[in-house]
């Protein structure tokens, strides 16, 4: 039985960028988690040592940033698609390149009821993930958003599940729904020199949010569903959503034993441990995904 290298990959992970425009008095800022990974013919780095087809991961970190001036950040995906791009075209061992982008929010400081010009402070309810796989001409451009965490007191149910000796747990008719969501998109064929990202992104997140407060649920994993559906249908160029929602749990307080009524009104919320539910939700005319879901960082 003989031994052989399998697949491998190497990067820079999460390179914190932030860019400031200052063409203006009134300044613009973007700032990101940047994670650039390579793969391609570095057999030889793992077999005998030999570093001569290896990219420094400091060079692709001078040049995360040196993209973020030159091509800039208005537009995340552009600027992801520019660097993968880089990679595999202008850096001969390199087949493939992955760039992935977390992004955190900033909201203008008002002062006396106006924006100002160069003040922000941290904002935004989740961070919005990006993803761009660039090889031999082809590209696969992901988005999606994590730690968005939304909360229902009603309008969710959970009953008729199967049972078997070990089952504790209480049909209900109504209950809390909460989760941290994960969500991640596949774009279809879009031109990134002239679709509208950030656009998408808005209307994206709208469905997954109405789509949760607005339908009554039996599971979660019928809202999950509900939610792709709706990504998919606010947005034609969108070809597949995928979602990962723990549960988190809110257990209603015993407080009978102190000669208090509680009817669904004071919780213990518990963080673990949770159910987890994924689903993925795809039009059936879908390219193949390709490289798409293929991580490096594991934080996109």
């Amino acid at each position: 039985m003989g031994i052989i290298l399998g697949d491998h990959q190497y990067g820079k992970a999460e390179n914190r960028i932030v860019r400031i425009v200052r063409d203006t008095p009134r300044h613009e800022i973007r700032d990101v988690n940047v994670s650039t990974c390579l793969r391609g013919s570095f057999d030889e780095a793992h077999l005998t040592g030999d570093q001569g087809a290896v990219l420094p991961t400091d060079t692709q970190k001078q040049t995360s940033y040196a993209f973020a001036k030159t091509v800039g950040l208005a537009s995340l995906e552009r600027y992801a698609l520019a660097l993968a791009t880089h990679f595999v075209a202008d850096v001969e061992p390199v087949d493939q390149a992955r760039v992935e982008l977390e992004e955190f929010a900033w909201e203008r400081v008002s002062v006396g009821g106006a924006e100002h010009d160069f003040s922000w402070v941290r904002s935004g309810q989740e961070v919005r993930t990006v993803a761009v796989t660039v090889e031999d001409g082809a590209t696969w451009i992901t988005g999606g958003l994590k730690d968005l965490v939304v909360l229902k007191s009603s309008g969710s149910e959970f009953h008729g599940f199967l049972k078997d000796e070990y089952t504790v747990l209480e049909p209900t008719s109504d209950r809390i729904m909460a989760t941290s969501l994960v969500a991640r998109w596949r774009f279809g064929d879009v031109d990134a020199a002239t679709f509208d990202f950030d656009e998408s992104y808005a209307e994206i997140k709208a469905a997954l949010v109405e789509t949760f407060a607005g339908f009554h649920s039996l599971a979660l994993q019928q809202t999950l569903y509900e939610m792709g559906k709706a990504a998919l249908e606010a947005v034609p160029e969108l070809v597949e959503v995928r979602l990962s929602a723990p549960n988190k749990h809110h257990f209603a307080y015993d407080l009978a034993r102190f000669g208090i009524a509680n009817d669904n009104e004071v919780f213990h919320a518990d963080d673990r441990p949770y159910g987890l539910i994924q689903a993925s939700v795809t039009r059936d005319d879908a390219p193949a995904a390709g490289p798409a879901w293929q991580q490096y960082s594991g934080l996109v």
